[in-house]
């Protein structure tokens, strides 16, 4: 999830680990190991696809972040020696940081290599969006009460628990609801005879009440379109869009186009742009604008020609927020 999000969740872990034995250093660190499995943003992969799918690899690995806590906890304890007593929290508190990190980010759609490097699949349940401020925002006033309030009565420390055990909730209510919104699409596509190859459901932004659906078909095309918890009954309505496709059948061995494939899990879709072709990551963004599309060959003479690929500017249009929130409470504003 976002950078604030897991900062607040470290510092959160961190307290309720800690924070009765060694007050807002167990706070300061938890939100320094939540912090940096992230800091691998400002490493240089090579290429925008490069920088796209190694996000999330190797430094959000459950094996890598394992074999690092002994080394945070060697210079937490060389910082802190007056400490050394509690060495086996000090590990607690960093590995639990580092895991819950990397578990709150295999629930959002992106793709998290969790088992790199034994295997290097993308794990991404998409049950809550990037950013949400149901989850967010209480945990973030569980742990401004820890650390403003008095150590003497206790009352932050089970505040800061209590909001800790109050968003892992709503984490669990989201899948649960993901759950429901997936059985009922299927039913709805089914009574419309609406076939596909694929289906993803999705968090919609900034909340878990709407839900975005993509049902891809065998040939590319695709289905998009969402569904509210509040629908009721209602059929799910879908718009149909088109992928070329056929602008591949040369570029399959060309590896920005093997990469994205196998990261998106197939959910993309190839369009020509003032003779470019390029790739969008469907899972991310909403037709037309979509968060990650790829330059990765250009129109030649007779052929496309691959070339190194390119990163498009991505095109927010924080107005379609309003459209969304729309959405959730009435049909007929999709």
């Amino acid at each position: 999830m976002d950078s604030l999000t897991q900062l607040t969740l470290g510092a959160a872990v961190g307290e309720a680990v800690m924070g009765r034995k060694v007050g807002r250093k167990a706070m300061l660190w938890g939100a320094a190991c939540g912090t940096l499995p992230d800091l691998d943003v400002f490493l240089p992969f090579g290429d925008p696809v490069k920088d796209f799918i190694y996000h999330r690899s190797f430094s959000h690995s459950m094996f890598v972040l394992s074999l690092l806590t002994p080394l945070i906890v060697w210079l937490i304890l060389k910082l802190h020696p007056k400490l050394a007593r509690d060495k086996k929290s000090w590990v607690a508190l960093v590995w639990l940081c580092f895991m819950t990190h990397i578990m709150l980010d295999c629930l959002t759609v992106y793709g998290t290599q969790v088992f790199w490097p034994i295997s290097d699949y993308p794990v991404g349940w998409a049950s809550i969006f990037i950013i949400d401020p149901l989850y967010t925002v209480p945990l973030l006033g569980g742990v401004i009460a820890a650390l403003v309030m008095s150590r003497a009565n206790d009352l932050g420390y089970r505040i800061n628990r209590t909001t800790l055990s109050l968003t892992t909730v709503y984490l669990v209510w989201s899948v649960a609801a993901q759950a429901y919104v997936t059985s009922a699409v299927e039913d709805s596509l089914a009574r419309q005879a609406v076939s596909y190859d694929k289906l993803l459901v999705s968090a919609g932004p900034l909340n878990t009440l709407l839900w975005r659906i993509v049902a891809q078909q065998s040939d590319g095309s695709y289905y998009e379109g969402y569904y509210s918890l509040l629908d009721g009954h209602s059929e799910v309505t879908l718009n149909r869009y088109e992928s070329r496709t056929e602008l591949l059948t040369d570029l399959e061995n060309h590896w920005p186009v093997k990469r994205l494939r196998w990261f998106t899990k197939g959910f993309f879709k190839v369009w020509q742009a003032d003779g470019s072709v390029v790739i969008s990551d469907l899972r991310m963004g909403a037709e037309p604008s979509y968060v990650f599309s790829f330059i990765v060959a250009e129109s030649g003479n007779p052929h496309l020609s691959p070339v190194p690929a390119q990163r498009l500017p991505a095109n927010r249009d924080l107005r379609s927020l309003r459209n969304v929130w729309n959405r959730i409470w009435s049909a007929d504003s999709s």
